[in-house]
């Protein structure tokens, strides 16, 4: 088998997750329930509508093109959890959440076959970028962590739990109040999965909301727990890539192999870097008064941006810690297309000058309620450490990336 195939075999096992989607189960509060297995009874399902493909196509027709090709994998039915409309309601429906169908709309993962998967994969390769641990990268790896997740949390209650970050179980205790439980109404629209939640990659939703096309307006709507992507596209090109929700836990750990997985080193990193170039000054300008348990505008905080903003001007900064504050902002830009990521960023260095730096908590990144934001006349984003969920003797990550005048294309109005 080649290296290639080999890579797609492993990721379409990704898709499929350690909660057994492949069988036809998920994990739902720390036990097994059967979901809907991806199986034909009785008559043969009805054929769906044949969308064209261009295997020639670049750009934003080369996303429209594999958005096509995997609805061309699918039933009627499948279409139809799959095309949405492009309804407010529809394009706020994602959350941090492991909870299904009954907060995010589309098609569950867990419920495709192997070639369903493939061209679904295919979809997030092409509309996503391409950067080492960014991206589509990126993507891939929250969902391995999911599986991780998920895995830990079947374990039995008297397993010991690890102190270094590794894929050992912890010890869950069933009686402690997580801060990431299922919640919410089913939103208008809402697809497969039959309102199951859980963790794993198994349980993540692809949609796509408004027919994908090189006119009119769509958006690429994908997420599950600690992972939402929303890419609109307005007449052949890209309007908005946010808001774009990113967290994990475990926030890094080593597979049997040896290889050591922490998919959120990069953007935690950046941070580390622009906050411990502060000096004490700039620190004590940077701190903020308020304490933070989550972000402020993670799902269902649509347009809630504070009206003044806090922190050490970007503008009083040196050359470098300038810089600096660029490459923190990159990578969660950086999970939409290359081209476009560019652009923003370019966006944003011009509006650095105006741009504030801010903390709360310590600096460190290691401790429940450590907060960084980077707020701008255009960009938003936040990363705040919280007490794990499964493995409570860790922290887990959760952070957002928002765009003050792009978010979901612009389309919306949230005053």
């Amino acid at each position: 088998m080649s290296k290639e195939r080999t890579r797609r075999a492993r990721s379409r096992r990704t898709w499929r997750g350690i909660a057994g989607v492949a069988a036809g189960v998920v994990l739902v509060g720390g036990g097994f329930v059967a979901a809907n297995a991806a199986t034909t009874t009785g008559a043969a399902k009805k054929a769906g509508v044949h969308y064209p493909v261009d295997k020639k196509a670049d750009g934003v027709a080369a996303v429209v093109s594999a958005a096509n090709a995997f609805l061309n994998t699918l039933d009627s039915a499948q279409q139809a959890q799959t095309v949405l409309d492009f309804s407010q309601a529809n394009a706020t429906a994602w959350s941090n959440l492991p909870c299904g169908s009954t907060c995010r709309p589309g098609i569950q993962f867990g419920s495709l076959s192997d070639d369903q998967l493939a061209a679904a994969e295919n979809v997030l390769k092409v509309a996503l970028g391409s950067g080492k641990n960014t991206g589509y990268e990126h993507v891939l790896e929250t969902l391995k962590a999911d599986d991780v997740l998920a895995s830990a949390q079947s374990t039995s209650s008297d397993s010991a739990a690890p102190t270094d970050g590794t894929s050992s179980a912890p010890s869950a205790d069933p009686s402690a109040t997580p801060t990431d439980v299922p919640t919410g109404a089913p939103p208008s629209g809402g697809g497969g999965g039959g309102g199951l939640g859980g963790y794993g990659s198994g349980v993540y939703f692809l949609a796509f909301l408004g027919t994908p096309s090189a006119h009119g307006t769509w958006q690429l709507h994908f997420g599950g727990h600690h992972l939402a992507v929303n890419v609109t596209y307005k007449d052949g090109r890209v309007a908005g890539a946010s808001p774009f929700f990113t967290g994990v836990e475990p926030t890094s750990w080593t597979d049997d192999d040896g290889t050591t997985h922490a998919p959120m080193a990069k953007f935690r990193d950046g941070l580390l870097k622009l906050t411990g170039s502060l000096n004490t000054a700039q620190l004590s300008e940077a701190k903020l008064s308020e304490s933070f348990g989550d972000v402020l505008l993670g799902p269902g905080e649509d347009g809630q941006f504070p009206a003044t903003k806090e922190g050490v001007k970007a503008g009083s900064l040196s050359a470098k810690q300038k810089k600096l504050v660029l490459e923190a902002i990159h990578p969660w830009v950086a999970d939409v297309d290359d081209a476009t990521a560019k652009q923003l960023m370019k966006t944003y260095a011009k509006e650095l000058d105006q741009t504030y730096v801010a903390y709360s908590g310590g600096t460190g990144l290691d401790t429940q309620g450590d907060y960084v934001r980077i707020d701008g006349p255009s960009v938003w984003v936040e990363f705040v450490c919280q007490n794990g969920v499964v493995y409570r003797d860790q922290i887990h990550y959760h952070t957002v990336y928002r765009d003050h005048t792009r978010d979901y294309g612009s389309e919306f109005s949230f005053s």
